[in-house]
């Protein structure tokens, strides 16, 4: 017989990070699971067909950018385009969404990084989000290069670099678990050598405080809880088969790894589910 454990709206895994390991933790309605106890048993998710705005709560037919309904897609600033490519930020043009929201989690030190999840590749992400966002991404190992002073300053940085690294994750590679040791210190310093003229020009552009060269940071390296991995991944899609079930056989970035296929949890934000033990 199942056991049912939790059932509710889901949001993206929770994650912490403690001596190189990270834990993951399921909110789904009013009930927090931990996940990794559940590794090495049969487990089935099941969607009813009900998707509420992880923004309003308001019940929505279709999910937009990770679990928004329309209307919270088209008028929030997390939203929008600038968010993926925040240098194309247009804050200054009086055209900002939010502008409240821009000055509170736009206009605050941002972080240039590199990491190693599927080979090297350049990001970015706010103070807060370290190593939130490395987690989220299955980097293995990643390293701070940049603290900027505005989200906008992290894209024009970024825009540079990966002129000479990857800025997207091959998550099939990823989740396979093809990943080789970098030595990022190297990169780095590689790297800077390549981007020193445009570093420099967006210095004078935007103040010689505006960037700080990040030498003394280190490389945190990160463990998943994953007993096995897959040698071809398969994916699957609740809006298509929306009971999964299989062996949990670990977790990386925000996908459940089952011995069935793969499901990435944060595509799926807002989706009321049933999380049972088989």
């Amino acid at each position: 017989m199942s056991e049912l454990l939790a059932s509710g709206n889901i949001r993206k895994m929770i994650t912490s990070l403690n001596n190189g390991k990270v834990s993951y933790t399921l909110a789904i309605g009013e009930k927090k699971i931990l996940m990794d106890a559940l590794i090495g048993e049969k487990i089935s998710l099941n969607y009813d067909g009900v998707i509420n705005c992880v923004a309003c709560d308001r019940q929505a037919k279709k999910s937009f950018n990770q679990g928004y309904c329309y209307p919270c897609f088209r008028k929030l600033a997390q939203c929008d385009t600038c968010m993926m490519s925040p240098e194309k930020c247009h804050f200054h043009e009086n055209t900002c969404r939010e502008p409240q929201w821009a000055q509170d989690n736009c206009f605050i030190d941002h972080y240039v990084y590199l990491a190693n999840s599927s080979g090297l590749k350049v990001g970015i992400t706010r103070g807060t989000q370290i190593p939130t966002r490395w987690m989220d991404q299955g980097a293995v190992q990643a390293l701070p290069i940049l603290r900027v002073s505005t989200r906008q300053l992290s894209g024009l940085c970024e825009v540079l670099f990966k002129a000479h690294a990857a800025d997207k994750t091959n998550w099939r590679k990823m989740l396979e678990n093809e990943v080789d040791v970098l030595d990022l210190a190297a990169e780095r310093d590689r790297l800077f050598a390549l981007v020193d003229d445009g570093i420099k020009a967006l210095e004078a552009e935007h103040g010689i405080q505006s960037i700080t060269r990040l030498f003394d940071a280190e490389t945190v390296t990160i463990d998943y809880p994953v007993i096995e991995y897959p040698i071809k991944v398969s994916s699957h899609n609740l809006d298509k088969t929306p009971e999964v079930s299989g062996k949990l056989m670990g977790i990386k970035a925000q996908y459940l790894i089952l011995d069935t296929g793969v499901i990435n949890l944060r595509k799926f934000g807002g989706y009321e589910l049933s999380l049972s033990k088989l």
